[in-house]
């Protein structure tokens, strides 16, 4: 047997500890005058290649400081639509060459996941952009195949202005109303809360489409 042979848990490994050190890195922006500006820029960066979700530097604001909690969702909200166009603009202009391609294939996301959101979009335009706005699914990947496939912009904004707004204000409101409490069942279910209000939405409306 080789004793030097790399397991796929060893492998990961690496990978693992950086994300742990760049997850301790975000939250440290929380006890620095400069937490708003953090907060802006990595929900910028996060809406095209930012592996951590600004979720939780804006949760940490938040409890830091109660009363400023819905300025802090606000700002996180324009910095993540901004950052969206940005992916927009990769997926439109640049997606071409393969330096980008190679970047994104390695380091942000699978070709199997790009080429399976390509074929949502083809059915569930705005749907799609909302929903990865909303919950857990990372809107990178939606902002830049949104890009390559050449979606409307005016409907890529509208679902992203929706859906970030409506995230990012949920997480303010749930920790200015009950604090550390909120904070800890947020930490456990952000993703499962998001995704049943996103199809709660969602079924509203298909419901909505074939009543009325």
């Amino acid at each position: 047997m080789n004793h030097n042979a790399t397991s796929p848990t060893d492998a990961a490994a690496p990978k693992k500890g950086l994300l742990r050190r760049l997850y301790a890195w975000v939250l440290h922006w929380a006890d620095t005058p400069y937490g708003t500006p953090a907060l802006a820029t990595m929900s910028f960066a996060e809406s095209s290649f930012f592996p951590i979700p600004p979720d939780v530097l804006l949760v940490a604001l938040c409890l830091g400081d109660r009363a400023r909690a819905f300025r802090f969702a606000f700002w996180c909200s324009v910095a993540s639509v901004l950052g969206g166009l940005a992916g927009y603009g990769i997926g439109a202009f640049f997606w071409d060459l393969e330096s980008v391609q190679s970047f994104f294939f390695h380091y942000v996301f699978s070709e199997k996941t790009f080429a399976d959101v390509t074929k949502l979009y083809e059915d569930w335009n705005f749907w799609i952009v909302f929903v990865a706005a909303f919950t857990p699914i990372p809107y990178k990947v939606i902002t830049i195949t949104a890009g390559v496939c050449g979606i409307g912009l005016p409907m890529f904004l509208v679902a992203s202005i929706i859906g970030r707004s409506a995230r990012f204000y949920l997480v303010a409101w749930a920790l200015w109303r009950f604090g550390e409490p909120a904070s800890r069942l947020l930490d456990k279910h952000l993703g499962w809360i998001t995704t049943a209000l996103a199809a709660l939405g969602i079924g509203g409306f298909v419901a909505l489409k074939y009543l009325v």
